[in-house]
């Protein structure tokens, strides 16, 4: 059995604008929803390098990673989602992977009810690492 077969664990960037708006990527494979940056772990990663590699490969840029914020289990994909609040350099210019059409910065509220969640308890964060199960 494959490491992802098993163990389904992500890793995940909330990366807001001046404005406050989320940024998503709208994905190119399954029904091309939009998401947060990052993606799965490989095997012998942690979280952290696998949000650091992710990020490189689906934007082109190095993201700093300030504090994780939460972990979150997800049933209909039998995972774990590990949820960074992190920054890209103001002169980042994003460059996305075949992986991706299009980015854009979200406002909260367009965000589905998981995803807003999240991202609210990341940038709520005092110190405390947000769980919840959906």
């Amino acid at each position: 059995m494959a490491f992802n077969d098993r163990f389904r664990m992500s890793s995940h960037a909330v990366i807001v604008d001046i404005q406050g708006r989320v940024l998503q990527l709208k994905a190119t494979y399954g029904n091309g929803a939009w998401g947060l940056p990052g993606g799965a772990l490989e095997l012998g990663e942690t979280i952290h390098d696998a949000l650091l590699r992710e990020c490189r490969e689906e934007l082109s840029v190095d993201v700093e990673v300030h504090h994780l914020t939460g972990v979150y289990y997800h049933a209909a994909y039998e995972s774990q989602a590990f949820i960074f609040r992190c920054t890209i350099p103001d002169n980042a210019t994003i460059a996305l992977s075949a992986e991706h059409s299009e980015y854009r910065y979200f406002e909260l509220d367009d965000l589905s009810a998981v995803q807003r969640q999240r991202v609210e308890e990341c940038l709520q964060y005092q110190g405390v690492v947000s769980s919840d199960k959906f």
